[in-house]
């Protein structure tokens, strides 16, 4: 089930987006963690990972210190194409 989710997703623009965030420890504001977090989503605008990154801020302790991310769309418009009939062989 998940597999076809993410076909659908991919299908409507969607692309395999990687966020390295960094972030102070709430007890030791002097060390930096890094979470990785990994998901579909749109880019340029980003609306999963900002949801996110709103979601960390709100609900999270460990202020954030920065964040680097990549984004790959996984197939694109040349790559898929609508099959209209079907061929049988005997």
């Amino acid at each position: 089930m998940r597999d076809t989710k993410e076909l659908e997703l991919m299908l409507r623009g969607y692309g395999l987006t990687t966020a390295e965030i960094l972030y102070r420890m709430p007890d030791h504001p002097g060390v930096l963690q890094t979470y990785l977090w990994q998901d579909y989503d749109l880019a340029p605008k980003f609306p999963v990972l900002t949801s996110f990154l709103d979601f960390w801020r709100a609900k999270l302790e460990g202020p954030l210190h920065s964040i680097r991310y990549t984004h790959k769309k996984l197939i694109s418009p040349s790559e898929w194409r609508m099959v209209d009939g079907e061929i049988l062989l005997n």
